[in-house]
Protein backbone atom coordinates (compact mmCIF):
# COMPACT_ATOMS: atom_id res chain seq x y z
CA UNK A 1 0.00 0.00 0.00
CA UNK A 2 2.80 2.42 0.91
CA UNK A 3 4.59 1.54 -2.33
CA UNK A 4 1.59 2.64 -4.35
CA UNK A 5 1.26 5.91 -2.43
CA UNK A 6 4.92 6.98 -2.65
CA UNK A 7 4.99 7.62 -6.43
CA UNK A 8 1.74 9.62 -6.16
CA UNK A 9 3.27 11.92 -3.55
CA UNK A 10 6.48 12.24 -5.57
CA UNK A 11 4.45 13.08 -8.68
CA UNK A 12 2.45 15.67 -6.73
CA UNK A 13 5.66 17.34 -5.54
CA UNK A 14 6.97 17.31 -9.13
CA UNK A 15 3.78 18.96 -10.43
CA UNK A 16 4.03 21.61 -7.71
CA UNK A 17 7.69 22.27 -8.46
CA UNK A 18 7.14 22.57 -12.23
CA UNK A 19 4.19 24.94 -11.74
CA UNK A 20 6.18 26.98 -9.20
CA UNK A 21 9.20 27.38 -11.49
CA UNK A 22 6.96 28.37 -14.42
CA UNK A 23 5.18 30.91 -12.19
CA UNK A 24 8.46 32.32 -10.88
CA UNK A 25 9.93 32.69 -14.38
CA UNK A 26 6.72 34.30 -15.68
CA UNK A 27 6.63 36.84 -12.83
CA UNK A 28 10.35 37.51 -13.33
CA UNK A 29 9.89 38.18 -17.06
CA UNK A 30 6.94 40.46 -16.31
CA UNK A 31 9.11 42.38 -13.79
CA UNK A 32 6.56 41.84 -11.01
CA UNK A 33 7.65 42.26 -7.37
CA UNK A 34 9.06 39.30 -5.39
CA UNK A 35 8.57 36.95 -8.39
CA UNK A 36 9.83 33.82 -6.62
CA UNK A 37 7.24 34.19 -3.85
CA UNK A 38 4.17 35.45 -5.72
CA UNK A 39 4.79 33.57 -8.98
CA UNK A 40 4.86 30.08 -7.39
CA UNK A 41 1.96 31.00 -5.11
CA UNK A 42 -0.40 31.97 -7.94
CA UNK A 43 0.79 29.21 -10.30
CA UNK A 44 0.20 26.51 -7.67
CA UNK A 45 -3.11 28.08 -6.58
CA UNK A 46 -4.40 27.89 -10.17
CA UNK A 47 -2.88 24.48 -10.91
CA UNK A 48 -4.09 22.80 -7.73
CA UNK A 49 -7.65 24.05 -8.28
CA UNK A 50 -7.73 23.05 -11.96
CA UNK A 51 -6.05 19.66 -11.46
CA UNK A 52 -7.49 18.72 -8.08
CA UNK A 53 -5.61 16.20 -5.96
CA UNK A 54 -2.51 16.19 -8.14
CA UNK A 55 -0.38 18.71 -6.26
CA UNK A 56 1.54 18.05 -3.04
CA UNK A 57 4.18 19.85 -1.01
CA UNK A 58 5.78 18.53 2.20
CA UNK A 59 5.72 20.78 5.23
CA UNK A 60 9.48 20.23 5.55
CA UNK A 61 10.04 22.23 2.35
CA UNK A 62 8.13 25.19 3.73
CA UNK A 63 10.03 24.90 7.02
CA UNK A 64 13.33 24.88 5.11
CA UNK A 65 12.32 28.10 3.36
CA UNK A 66 11.39 29.66 6.71
CA UNK A 67 14.75 28.69 8.22
CA UNK A 68 16.60 30.33 5.32
CA UNK A 69 14.56 33.53 5.65
CA UNK A 70 15.07 33.44 9.43
CA UNK A 71 18.85 33.21 8.92
CA UNK A 72 18.73 36.22 6.57
CA UNK A 73 16.74 38.23 9.12
CA UNK A 74 19.13 37.19 11.89
CA UNK A 75 22.10 38.53 9.92
CA UNK A 76 20.46 41.97 9.96
CA UNK A 77 20.09 41.81 13.76
CA UNK A 78 23.51 43.26 14.55
CA UNK A 79 24.27 44.71 17.99
CA UNK A 80 24.03 48.23 16.54
CA UNK A 81 20.69 47.46 14.88
CA UNK A 82 19.24 46.02 18.10
CA UNK A 83 20.44 49.02 20.09
CA UNK A 84 18.64 51.26 17.61
CA UNK A 85 15.53 49.04 17.87
CA UNK A 86 15.48 49.34 21.66
CA UNK A 87 14.78 53.06 21.25
CA UNK A 88 11.78 52.10 19.12
CA UNK A 89 10.02 49.96 21.77
CA UNK A 90 7.52 52.65 22.90
CA UNK A 91 6.63 53.33 19.25
CA UNK A 92 6.32 49.59 18.57
CA UNK A 93 3.82 49.25 21.42
CA UNK A 94 1.86 52.34 20.35
CA UNK A 95 1.65 51.30 16.68
CA UNK A 96 0.69 47.72 17.57
CA UNK A 97 -2.11 48.88 19.89
CA UNK A 98 -3.43 51.36 17.32
CA UNK A 99 -3.43 48.70 14.60
CA UNK A 100 -5.27 46.23 16.84
CA UNK A 101 -7.85 48.87 17.78
CA UNK A 102 -8.36 49.56 14.07
CA UNK A 103 -8.90 45.82 13.52
CA UNK A 104 -11.46 45.68 16.32
CA UNK A 105 -13.28 48.63 14.75
CA UNK A 106 -13.35 46.99 11.30
CA UNK A 107 -14.64 43.70 12.74
CA UNK A 108 -17.88 45.23 14.10
CA UNK A 109 -19.48 46.43 10.82
CA UNK A 110 -18.21 43.30 9.05
CA UNK A 111 -19.97 41.10 11.63
CA UNK A 112 -23.22 43.03 11.08
CA UNK A 113 -23.06 42.96 7.28
CA UNK A 114 -22.00 39.31 7.08
CA UNK A 115 -24.47 38.26 9.79
CA UNK A 116 -21.77 36.44 11.74
CA UNK A 117 -20.80 36.68 15.39
CA UNK A 118 -18.33 39.36 16.47
CA UNK A 119 -15.88 36.75 17.80
CA UNK A 120 -15.40 35.21 14.35
CA UNK A 121 -15.19 38.60 12.67
CA UNK A 122 -12.61 39.88 15.18
CA UNK A 123 -10.40 36.79 14.95
CA UNK A 124 -10.60 37.02 11.16
CA UNK A 125 -9.34 40.61 11.29
CA UNK A 126 -6.44 40.21 13.74
CA UNK A 127 -3.13 40.69 11.87
CA UNK A 128 -1.32 37.76 13.46
CA UNK A 129 0.28 34.73 11.92
CA UNK A 130 -2.28 32.50 10.19
CA UNK A 131 -1.38 29.44 12.28
CA UNK A 132 -1.51 31.35 15.58
CA UNK A 133 -4.92 32.87 14.85
CA UNK A 134 -6.41 29.55 13.73
CA UNK A 135 -5.18 27.84 16.91
CA UNK A 136 -6.74 30.63 18.97
CA UNK A 137 -9.99 30.30 16.98
CA UNK A 138 -10.09 26.55 17.66
CA UNK A 139 -9.69 27.18 21.39
CA UNK A 140 -12.44 29.82 21.52
CA UNK A 141 -16.03 28.62 21.93
CA UNK A 142 -18.63 29.69 19.39
CA UNK A 143 -16.21 30.76 16.65
CA UNK A 144 -16.90 29.96 12.98
CA UNK A 145 -13.54 28.50 11.97
CA UNK A 146 -14.34 28.60 8.24
CA UNK A 147 -15.03 32.35 8.33
CA UNK A 148 -11.84 33.01 10.30
CA UNK A 149 -9.75 30.90 7.91
CA UNK A 150 -11.18 32.48 4.75
CA UNK A 151 -10.81 36.04 6.06
CA UNK A 152 -7.24 35.44 7.22
CA UNK A 153 -6.19 33.75 3.96
CA UNK A 154 -7.69 36.53 1.81
CA UNK A 155 -5.96 39.12 4.00
CA UNK A 156 -2.70 37.25 3.48
CA UNK A 157 -3.18 37.21 -0.31
CA UNK A 158 -3.98 40.94 -0.36
CA UNK A 159 -0.97 41.81 1.78
CA UNK A 160 1.64 39.80 -0.12
CA UNK A 161 0.19 40.94 -3.45
CA UNK A 162 -0.51 44.62 -2.80
CA UNK A 163 2.29 45.59 -0.40
CA UNK A 164 5.11 44.79 -2.88
CA UNK A 165 3.27 46.79 -5.57
CA UNK A 166 2.87 49.71 -3.16
CA UNK A 167 6.45 49.85 -1.87
CA UNK A 168 7.91 49.60 -5.39
CA UNK A 169 5.55 52.25 -6.79
CA UNK A 170 6.42 55.94 -7.40
CA UNK A 171 4.23 56.73 -4.38
CA UNK A 172 7.03 55.42 -2.16
CA UNK A 173 9.92 56.86 -4.16
CA UNK A 174 12.71 54.68 -5.45
CA UNK A 175 12.28 50.92 -5.43
CA UNK A 176 15.65 50.48 -3.73
CA UNK A 177 16.48 52.52 -0.69
CA UNK A 178 20.02 51.32 -0.21
CA UNK A 179 19.80 51.65 3.55
CA UNK A 180 22.58 50.49 5.76
CA UNK A 181 20.66 47.45 6.90
CA UNK A 182 19.92 46.24 3.42
CA UNK A 183 23.28 46.83 1.77
CA UNK A 184 25.31 44.01 3.34
CA UNK A 185 22.65 41.46 2.44
CA UNK A 186 22.42 42.59 -1.15
CA UNK A 187 26.15 42.39 -1.70
CA UNK A 188 26.01 38.61 -1.76
CA UNK A 189 28.94 37.90 -4.02
CA UNK A 190 31.15 40.43 -2.23
CA UNK A 191 30.63 38.76 1.14
CA UNK A 192 30.97 35.17 -0.08
CA UNK A 193 34.17 33.12 -0.15
CA UNK A 194 35.12 29.46 0.24
CA UNK A 195 36.69 30.32 3.60
CA UNK A 196 33.21 31.06 4.94
CA UNK A 197 31.98 27.48 4.43
CA UNK A 198 32.95 26.31 7.98
CA UNK A 199 31.08 29.31 9.42
CA UNK A 200 28.08 28.53 7.25
CA UNK A 201 28.01 24.94 8.53
CA UNK A 202 28.04 26.21 12.13
CA UNK A 203 25.19 28.60 11.35
CA UNK A 204 23.25 25.84 9.57
CA UNK A 205 23.46 23.59 12.65
CA UNK A 206 22.46 26.44 14.98
CA UNK A 207 19.53 27.50 12.75
CA UNK A 208 18.13 23.98 12.42
CA UNK A 209 18.66 23.31 16.13
CA UNK A 210 16.91 26.55 17.16
CA UNK A 211 14.03 25.84 14.77
CA UNK A 212 13.50 22.33 16.15
CA UNK A 213 13.83 23.51 19.76
CA UNK A 214 11.46 26.41 19.15
CA UNK A 215 8.92 24.04 17.63
CA UNK A 216 9.20 21.70 20.63
CA UNK A 217 8.47 24.46 23.13
CA UNK A 218 5.60 25.84 20.98
CA UNK A 219 7.46 29.04 20.10
CA UNK A 220 5.48 31.37 17.78
CA UNK A 221 6.56 30.92 14.14
CA UNK A 222 9.36 28.68 15.40
CA UNK A 223 10.95 27.88 12.03
CA UNK A 224 11.40 31.60 11.37
CA UNK A 225 12.05 33.15 14.79
CA UNK A 226 14.25 30.30 16.09
CA UNK A 227 16.87 30.64 13.32
CA UNK A 228 16.63 34.46 13.41
CA UNK A 229 17.39 34.57 17.15
CA UNK A 230 20.05 31.83 16.91
CA UNK A 231 21.79 33.64 14.04
CA UNK A 232 21.74 36.97 15.86
CA UNK A 233 23.20 35.48 19.06
CA UNK A 234 25.91 33.56 17.16
CA UNK A 235 26.80 36.71 15.24
CA UNK A 236 27.31 38.61 18.50
CA UNK A 237 29.95 36.05 19.55
CA UNK A 238 32.12 37.20 16.64
CA UNK A 239 31.51 34.33 14.22
CA UNK A 240 30.78 36.01 10.89
CA UNK A 241 27.76 34.68 9.01
CA UNK A 242 28.07 34.75 5.21
CA UNK A 243 25.19 36.26 3.19
CA UNK A 244 23.47 33.67 1.01
CA UNK A 245 23.60 33.59 -2.80
CA UNK A 246 20.49 34.97 -4.49
CA UNK A 247 19.45 31.57 -5.89
CA UNK A 248 19.20 30.19 -2.34
CA UNK A 249 16.96 33.08 -1.27
CA UNK A 250 14.85 32.59 -4.41
CA UNK A 251 14.48 28.89 -3.57
CA UNK A 252 13.36 29.79 -0.03
CA UNK A 253 10.72 32.12 -1.43
CA UNK A 254 9.55 29.38 -3.81
CA UNK A 255 9.25 26.86 -0.96
CA UNK A 256 7.06 29.29 1.02
CA UNK A 257 5.06 30.44 -2.01
CA UNK A 258 4.05 26.89 -2.98
CA UNK A 259 2.92 26.19 0.59
CA UNK A 260 0.71 29.31 0.66
CA UNK A 261 -0.72 28.49 -2.79
CA UNK A 262 -1.78 25.01 -1.65
CA UNK A 263 -3.41 26.41 1.50
CA UNK A 264 -5.97 28.30 -0.56
CA UNK A 265 -9.13 26.28 -1.28
CA UNK A 266 -11.72 28.58 -2.95
CA UNK A 267 -14.05 25.63 -3.62
CA UNK A 268 -14.71 25.12 0.10
CA UNK A 269 -16.37 28.50 0.54
CA UNK A 270 -20.09 28.83 1.22
CA UNK A 271 -21.80 32.10 0.19
CA UNK A 272 -18.70 32.79 -1.86
CA UNK A 273 -19.55 36.25 -3.19
CA UNK A 274 -20.62 37.77 0.13
CA UNK A 275 -17.86 36.14 2.19
CA UNK A 276 -15.10 37.01 -0.26
CA UNK A 277 -16.39 40.57 -0.80
CA UNK A 278 -16.46 41.31 2.93
CA UNK A 279 -13.09 39.63 3.48
CA UNK A 280 -11.56 41.70 0.67
CA UNK A 281 -13.19 44.85 2.04
CA UNK A 282 -11.92 44.27 5.58
CA UNK A 283 -8.47 43.36 4.24
CA UNK A 284 -8.29 46.59 2.23
CA UNK A 285 -9.43 48.62 5.25
CA UNK A 286 -6.77 46.91 7.34
CA UNK A 287 -4.14 47.83 4.75
CA UNK A 288 -5.45 51.40 4.68
CA UNK A 289 -5.05 51.58 8.45
CA UNK A 290 -1.49 50.22 8.23
CA UNK A 291 -0.71 52.75 5.50
CA UNK A 292 -2.03 55.60 7.64
CA UNK A 293 -0.03 54.44 10.65
CA UNK A 294 3.11 54.11 8.51
CA UNK A 295 2.71 57.76 7.45
CA UNK A 296 2.38 58.69 11.14
CA UNK A 297 5.51 56.65 11.94
CA UNK A 298 7.54 58.46 9.26
CA UNK A 299 6.51 61.77 10.84
CA UNK A 300 7.49 60.63 14.34
CA UNK A 301 10.67 58.72 13.46
CA UNK A 302 13.41 59.13 10.80
CA UNK A 303 12.35 56.15 8.66
CA UNK A 304 11.51 55.87 4.97
CA UNK A 305 7.93 55.36 3.76
CA UNK A 306 8.59 51.82 2.50
CA UNK A 307 10.33 50.76 5.73
CA UNK A 308 7.42 52.23 7.73
CA UNK A 309 4.80 50.36 5.70
CA UNK A 310 6.67 47.05 5.81
CA UNK A 311 7.13 47.45 9.57
CA UNK A 312 3.39 47.90 10.12
CA UNK A 313 1.87 45.87 7.27
CA UNK A 314 -0.43 43.17 8.72
CA UNK A 315 1.36 40.29 7.02
CA UNK A 316 3.76 37.66 8.29
CA UNK A 317 7.34 38.51 9.22
CA UNK A 318 8.60 36.06 6.60
CA UNK A 319 6.81 37.79 3.70
CA UNK A 320 7.61 41.32 4.94
CA UNK A 321 11.22 40.30 5.58
CA UNK A 322 11.56 38.96 2.03
CA UNK A 323 10.12 42.17 0.56
CA UNK A 324 12.34 44.36 2.78
CA UNK A 325 15.38 42.41 1.64
CA UNK A 326 14.38 42.66 -2.03
CA UNK A 327 13.95 46.46 -2.01
CA UNK A 328 16.85 47.14 0.41
CA UNK A 329 14.62 48.55 3.13
CA UNK A 330 15.82 48.62 6.75
CA UNK A 331 15.45 44.88 7.38
CA UNK A 332 16.36 45.04 11.07
CA UNK A 333 13.66 47.63 11.76
CA UNK A 334 11.03 45.79 9.71
CA UNK A 335 11.89 42.54 11.51
CA UNK A 336 11.85 44.31 14.88
CA UNK A 337 8.36 45.77 14.46
CA UNK A 338 6.96 42.55 12.99
CA UNK A 339 8.63 40.48 15.73
CA UNK A 340 7.23 42.72 18.47
CA UNK A 341 3.70 42.43 17.04
CA UNK A 342 4.07 38.65 16.69
CA UNK A 343 5.00 38.28 20.37
CA UNK A 344 2.36 40.77 21.50
CA UNK A 345 -0.38 38.95 19.57
CA UNK A 346 0.86 35.55 20.70
CA UNK A 347 1.22 36.33 24.42
CA UNK A 348 -1.01 39.33 25.19
CA UNK A 349 -3.94 39.09 22.76
CA UNK A 350 -5.27 35.57 23.59
CA UNK A 351 -5.84 36.24 27.32
CA UNK A 352 -7.27 39.69 26.52
CA UNK A 353 -9.69 38.24 23.95
CA UNK A 354 -10.74 35.39 26.23
CA UNK A 355 -11.37 37.85 29.08
CA UNK A 356 -13.38 40.12 26.75
CA UNK A 357 -15.44 37.21 25.37
CA UNK A 358 -16.16 35.95 28.92
CA UNK A 359 -17.28 39.43 29.96
CA UNK A 360 -19.57 39.75 26.91
CA UNK A 361 -20.96 36.29 27.60
CA UNK A 362 -21.83 37.26 31.20
CA UNK A 363 -23.50 40.47 29.99
CA UNK A 364 -25.59 38.51 27.50
CA UNK A 365 -26.70 36.02 30.17
CA UNK A 366 -27.68 38.86 32.53
CA UNK A 367 -29.82 40.46 29.82
CA UNK A 368 -31.51 37.14 29.10
CA UNK A 369 -32.38 36.58 32.78
CA UNK A 370 -33.81 40.09 33.22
Amino acid sequence: MDKRKAPTRFTGITYSLIAAVIGGIAFKLLHLPIPWLLGPMFAVLIGSNVFKGRFAWPGQFRNTGMIIVGYTIGLAMTAAALKEMSYQLPWMLLMTLLLLLWCAGIAYPVSRLAEIDYKSSLLGSIPGGLTQVLVLAEETDGVNLTVVTVTQVIRLILIITCVPLLVTSPLFGQAHEGSGAGAPLSAVSAGWSSGMIPNLLVYALVCVGCAVLGNKIKFPTAFLLGPAIGTAVLQWTGIQGPPLPSFVLNAAQLFIGVHVGLMLKPGRLTHKVRTISLAVGSGLLLMLGALGLSVLLTKLQPVSASTGLLSLAPGGMDQMGIIAHEIHADLSMVAGYQLFRTFFIFFAVPPLLKAMFRYNSKLTKRRETQ
